[in-house]
């Protein structure tokens, strides 16, 4: 434990003030905007499929309170959910509580018609590969998931709760319920390339067109910096790197950071960053779905940035 003890009775009194301040908390990676981890963002799309309300405390943002909420509920991984001020556990509890109809009944709320697998559609091709595929999967299944900026993933891996499957040219296809909607009339195919092998996969409900994230070297960053116009840079990074190392006139996009972004009129030019740039592109995508038009990511994050622009700044 830390010199200063999570039992301290601030850090304590603080943990029980946020637990009872909504009806539902979930203390998470991230915020129900912009989720930074699988585990928080599958709570967060169970909640929000039965219309629960509820508090998200980003844990990113204060590493006593993400150590301390550990120790309160005795329970080691993120996110915890409390509900009418009590611990109910982690995503894979919420997930079974879920998939029983417990969760309906504790929240009182009327639970909805049996969830319905997506109709995806494989072509010959694409299901010969699956097929051949699965010889090797010993015990695990082909599992399909996206999240609201299309990031796919079709991989093999172990059953979850409250999987829906979808049967389609002899294959199944395991679906977590919260990306069935945004899965239903996707289309897999698999292509031929110089490298190999590939899936290409085609969604209806994906934008074909409109604004795309564009992305943004360090020295350009530094250019529209110097030029004075009129932008905003966050830092989708956690406290802990922000002290390391940070943009001089960025924002952290904690939750206050999170409440002054999506304060901003829709066509205030955004750029995000973040270690390497992966994460922040991924948060740039969703704010393209909120609505903002104009959203740049910075190009191999800030260890470009330190290695471009500012080479005497710490690198991690």
């Amino acid at each position: 434990m830390s010199e200063a003890s999570h039992s301290e009775p601030s850090l304590k009194t603080r943990i029980d003030e946020l637990v009872r301040s909504a009806r539902v908390v979930v203390f998470m990676k991230g915020t129900k905007s912009f989720p930074q981890c699988g585990f928080s963002q599958r709570a967060v799309g169970i909640l929000k499929s039965v219309g629960q309300p509820f508090k998200d405390v980003n844990v990113l943002s204060d590493p006593g309170l993400r150590d301390g909420i550990k120790e309160y509920s005795s329970w080691p991984t993120i996110p915890q959910i409390f509900i009418d001020g009590k611990f109910v556990g982690g995503s894979d509890i919420l997930a079974e509580m879920h998939e029983t109809g417990e969760l309906a009944k504790l929240l009182g709320v009327t639970p909805a018609a049996g969830p319905t697998p997506p109709k995806i559609e494989l072509s010959p091709s694409a299901a010969r590969a699956f097929t051949a595929a699965m010889a090797d999967a010993g015990g695990d299944v082909l599992r399909f998931e996206t999240d609201e900026a299309w990031n796919y993933e079709l991989y093999f891996g172990p059953k979850q709760p409250g999987d829906l499957v979808a049967e389609t040219g002899g294959v199944r296809i395991h679906v977590p319920e919260a990306c069935a909607a945004l899965l239903d009339g996707v289309r897999v195919d698999h292509v031929d390339g110089p490298d190999g092998g590939g899936f290409k996969i085609q969604n209806p409900k994906e934008p074909s067109a409109g604004p795309a994230v564009r992305e943004l070297r360090p020295d350009e960053l530094k250019a529209f910096l110097d030029s004075g116009k009129p932008i905003r840079v966050f830092d989708v990074r956690t406290a802990a790197e922000r002290r390391i190392a940070h943009i001089a006139g960025s924002t952290l996009l904690d939750e206050e950071g999170t409440r002054a972004l999506e304060a901003l009129p829709r066509d205030t030019p955004i750029v995000l960053y973040c270690h390497h740039g992966v994460r922040s592109r991924q948060a740039a995508n969703r704010l393209l779905a909120d609505g903002f038009e104009t959203v740049m990511n910075l190009t191999g994050g800030i260890d470009a940035w330190s290695v471009v622009v500012e080479p005497n700044m710490p690198r991690y």
